[in-house]
């Protein structure tokens, strides 16, 4: 019989960094029953966080799926949770986790309110298109305030914050909250033992004017959207009823018209069982989003829709590859109709091959149930996979569909790597390709010039970490170099050129001649090779032309003026001849390549370096000399402002310049400042400096050629 998914939700934990995503994890898994001791992030035993690093470290690098129960109004719903990143070198994980989730609980830490990573994730979900519900964590620090962050989300996210609660005191002195829908208050009781850790009371008399005030907001709020409760707000608020209220307020949580704001605090168990509450009420289930629109591999013009329902064809999204010690490669996947046995195929749209699915688990961190099937709205692993991506689409061979994939952002930062020993080289190789298979902003390739293996990733602690995979994981251990810069060149004039390629041996030789016109794109958003043919009268035969363009898409991984990728560049072939016997298509290819050295170098190269956000929060006393060392590192100050006491000083600065800036900001503000950094651009390298690294770079050429 196949399940109702109205009882099924799909939901992810997202936030800044050290909100207490994971803490509200744990919680989360208590109170439902799923685990029977609380684990906590301070003392490396949370479920959540399985990896080594992230218990040493006490953050969150891989996201990590679970599936609970909670009972909600007599019936019980399986909620499937994925607890993600907050730290921006770990920002793939969050997004490939919202592009398969309904519904997300975006947390926010009561004293730090909307911070650099708060405005990154939230990005993510409305490219998505997810709808949410906030929740105000840690209340019981120094400094919460609900009101304030609701405020900050208004004014920084531009999202309808809606408070659906009101906390009952703050700081040390947060006892509980008030329940706005119901207009009951929730009071906690120390004992981390029991799962209705409350009583249910009345509202306090010293806050009752408040709440009173505040639930005339939210029926106001969401009687604006619903016609029918417009009309009873009019006549008499009092009338409507709490079921009409949370109907109302779910409509407009879907539509992304209100964001429902609740508050807690997940280390000290309160709030938490009103907030899976919510998550039933308000968040979708697989039913309440549309259906999924994919494209027809075989024309890609026709779309396909797929109905949240097993009746339809199978079809399901592929959104993380994981390598297990004991199972081997997992790949997560979201269904999005149809079902799928263990033992039976399946299609990779992708590859074009099928591929047998050994056996399904459901996930619990990184513990796996098995499971006969995985159904219309599930969230699972599976095993048995020869070739699969992140992104690939898996469906029914008879009913073929292709899903919208994931878009990466590119790596901003190299470090050259080589194993300690010769003997671990073949470990290093396989342990690379299994980590980059996991992680698609990680990549791996070997500099043509040095021979070095180079490693690129989103960050310096990215890097770190990678390189602790591969000691812990597979045994090996590295000397790594000095992280580099992952420079790009970029053309900025367009030049015509005549390039002829001839080579006579014995018997037959080789010859292609092109004229072209080399450049940089008109629409400067446009990346890769744009490749237009105007040449007239068969001068060029046409099945050399794909040729040329092969040559030219080749030829941007190293740039004329010091090896480094061009990211976007404009040909027009428009001329040319070719000999009856001596040419074919490898001639062409090897004419524009040496077209596009002759031609790239005197079309005005430029060297692109990665240039990245970076927000400090300090005290005001340390603020000048902030300001002062991030001029010294070429920074732009972009904007300053307050937040409490302290001040935030945001910039634009180089990556280059920002190695080791941690250490030297504890320094200059005696550990009392804090930074966060996420890549922002790529922008042209001043000339002295471009030409320090164009020597740098050319003099590695020559030694490796002596």
């Amino acid at each position: 019989m196949a399940r109702d998914l109205k009882y099924t939700r799909n939901i992810g934990i997202m936030a800044h960094i050290d909100a207490g995503k994971t803490t509200t994890s744990e919680r989360i898994l208590f109170y439902t029953g799923k685990t029977h001791k609380i684990g906590e992030v301070h003392e490396g035993g949370a479920t959540m966080d399985w990896m080594v690093q992230e218990q040493e470290r006490g953050i969150t690098i891989t996201s990590a799926a679970t599936t609970a129960f909670w009972k909600y109004k007599e019936d019980t719903y399986q909620i499937n949770i994925i607890d993600t990143p907050g730290h921006v070198d770990f920002t793939v994980e969050v997004e490939r986790s919202l592009r398969v989730l309904d519904g997300a609980v975006a947390t926010f830490c009561a004293v730090g309110g909307v911070e650099p990573q708060s405005e990154t994730v939230w990005r993510q979900a409305d490219k998505y298109r997810v709808p949410r519900i906030g929740y105000v964590n840690k209340m019981d620090r120094t400094g919460a305030d609900f009101a304030s962050v609701c405020a900050q989300i208004k004014e920084r996210l531009g999202a309808n914050a809606l408070p659906i609660v009101l906390p009952i005191g703050s700081e040390d002195k947060f006892t509980g909250v008030i329940d706005l829908v119901y207009n009951r208050a929730y009071v906690y009781f120390d004992d981390k033992t029991v799962r209705d850790n409350y009583t249910i009371e009345e509202i306090p008399a010293a806050l009752a004017a408040e709440a009173e005030a505040a639930r005339a907001t939210l029926i106001e709020e969401v009687a604006a959207s619903d016609d029918a409760l417009m009309e009873k707000f009019f006549d008499d608020p009092a009338s409507i009823t709490p079921d009409e209220i949370i109907r109302a307020l779910r409509t407009a949580t879907i539509n992304m018209s209100v964001i429902p704001m609740l508050c807690g605090s997940s280390f000290k168990n309160k709030g938490v069982q009103l907030l899976l509450d919510s998550v039933i009420a308000y968040l979708p289930s697989p039913l309440d989003v549309d259906a999924i629109v994919g494209t027809d591999p075989r024309d890609s013009e026709v779309e396909i829709t797929r109905k949240p329902s097993e009746s339809d064809p199978f079809c399901a999204l592929a959104f993380k590859i994981a390598t297990d010690p004991f199972v081997g490669r997992l790949g997560f996947i979201r269904v999005y109709s149809g079902k799928l046995d263990a033992g039976s195929y399946t299609f990779n749209s992708r590859s074009g091959k099928k591929e047998r699915i050994s056996r399904i688990y459901q996930m619990h961190a990184n513990k796996q149930n098995p499971i006969e099937f995985v159904g219309a709205g599930d969230i699972a692993a599976a095993v048995g996979f020869k070739d699969v991506r992140t992104g690939d689409t898996l469906c029914d061979e008879a009913h073929q569909i292709v899903l919208e994939s994931m878009t990466f952002p590119e790596p901003v930062i190299g470090l050259a790597v080589e194993p300690k020993t010769q003997k671990d080289l073949d470990k290093l190789g396989i342990g690379l390709s299994k980590l980059a298979e996991e992680d698609p902003t990680f990549t791996v390739h070997t500099d043509e010039n040095s021979g070095q293996t180079v490693i690129s990733g989103m960050g310096e602690l990215h890097l770190e970490i990678i390189v602790d995979r591969l000691k812990r994981e597979f045994g090996v251990e590295i000397n790594q170099g000095a992280p580099q810069v992952n420079y790009k060149e970029a053309l900025t004039q367009t030049i015509e050129l005549r390039e002829t390629f001839k080579k006579q041996t014995g018997g037959r030789g080789k010859f292609a001649d092109i004229v072209f016109e080399l450049g940089p794109c008109d629409d400067k958003e446009k990346q890769g090779l744009e490749f237009s043919d105007v040449v007239k009268g068969g001068n060029i035969p046409k099945e050399y032309i794909p040729a040329v363009q092969k040559g030219f898409a080749n030829a941007m991984s190293n740039g004329a003026l010091a090896g480094f990728p061009i990211d976007a560049m404009k040909v027009t072939l428009k001329d040319g001849s070719f000999h009856p016997v001596d040419s074919d298509a490898l001639s062409f290819e090897i004419a524009a390549r040496n077209g596009f050295r002759h031609a790239a170098i005197k079309a005005g190269p430029q060297l692109m370096e990665p240039v990245m956000s970076v927000e400090v929060v300090t005290p005001e006393e340390n603020m000048g000399d902030i300001i002062g060392d991030l001029n010294k590192r070429r920074g732009q100050i972009a904007g300053m402002e307050q937040k409490g006491t302290a001040r935030v000083v945001k910039a634009k600065v180089p990556l280059s310049e920002m190695f080791g800036y941690v250490t030297v900001l504890r320094t200059i503000s005696s550990g009392r400042a804090t930074s966060s950094m996420e890549f922002s651009h790529f922008d042209a390298v001043p000339a002295a400096i471009a030409k320090e690294i164009i020597e740098k770079s050319s003099g590695r050429l020559k030694s490796d050629d002596e």
